[in-house]
């Protein structure tokens, strides 16, 4: 086995934490995937690897080593699809993150599909909706709503949402209907939001004349995921700020109210964002434009 089929199989067993998994996967016996740790492990005059009899983790040396060895293999597979722009060539491991509602009521009903098209790939798929270190987490990119605020990473713009401002019926028969900014300080509160506890919460923002405006809610609950937004506010734990395709069903079914019409907030920018362009790989490539036209009928036109 030579030495870029080491790393591929060295990315493979701490990608999976086991050498079973990486050999299964990889269609190799195991034995050979355990020479070739040790065979790198030799070259690199260190350990890569501490195993024992319930999990494999890297040690800091493997950490480095991991970093590195993804992106050689990027940079091959590259390379040898340069000329080749067939479907089945995109294979390999992908790491993508999504906000966790977005995984749950778009990406997964939808992904067989995407698997089905590309049978050579295999997505990690990770649902959060905090920032994430994508080189120090091992993740190759993030769909995002908002203002990317990391200007290391190379952002892909797939649209902006409409989002609307909503309540329940039972908190609007307890607190009343606001019907204008003036109204939300004095009587009523926001079910907060923060990416990371103790953090700054989102501020309310609204739109007069086409000028944005922001205004500091009182909130009694904190939450750091839209699926908790969103149950909350069904919940008549406050108000919230969404994206219009998020919750126009429980709109239709009289489950949320919308408030504040003339009031919405400006709409809300969807990215994807990566490391660097050198890792915008094949298989890379493929998830964005699948994943932009799948949320292409939810944009603004």
């Amino acid at each position: 086995m030579d030495r870029i089929e080491q790393y591929r199989v060295f990315v493979q067993v701490a990608e999976l934490g086991s050498f079973i998994q990486a050999a299964r996967l990889m269609r190799l016996p195991r034995a050979s995937v355990s020479a070739a740790i040790q065979q790198l492990e030799a070259n690199a005059g260190t350990r890569l690897l501490h195993r024992t009899t319930r999990k494999v983790s890297l040690t800091e040396d493997g950490t480095q080593l991991l970093l590195k060895a993804r992106q050689v293999l990027l940079d091959i597979d590259d390379i040898d699809q340069l000329f080749n722009r067939h479907q089945e060539q995109v294979m390999g491991r992908l790491e993508v993150d999504v906000p966790s509602r977005i995984a749950r009521r778009l990406v997964m009903p939808a992904l067989a599909e995407f698997l089905h098209r590309y049978p050579g790939l295999q997505l990690g798929l990770g649902s959060t909706d905090r920032a994430i270190d994508l080189v120090q987490e091992g993740v190759d990119c993030v769909i995002r709503f908002g203002t990317p605020q990391n200007s290391s990473l190379v952002v892909k713009p797939l649209g902006k949402v409409l989002l609307v401002n909503c309540a329940s019926p039972a908190y609007l028969a307890e607190f009343g209907v606001p019907t204008q900014p003036g109204d939300l300080q004095n009587r009523h509160v926001c079910i907060g939001y923060s990416t990371s506890a103790g953090g700054q919460e989102t501020a309310w923002e609204y739109c007069v004349d086409g000028t944005a405006q922001a205004v500091m809610m009182p909130s009694r609950v904190v939450v750091n995921n839209a699926e908790s937004y969103i149950a909350g506010c069904c919940a008549g734990l406050g108000l919230i700020q969404v994206p219009l395709f998020d919750v126009q069903h429980l709109l239709d079914s009289g489950e949320l109210v919308e408030v504040m019409t003339a009031y919405r907030p400006a709409p809300m920018c969807v990215s994807a964002l990566y490391p660097t362009r050198r890792q915008r790989s094949r298989r890379l490539g493929a998830f964005i434009d699948w994943f932009a036209a799948l949320m292409a009928p939810h944009l603004e036109p």
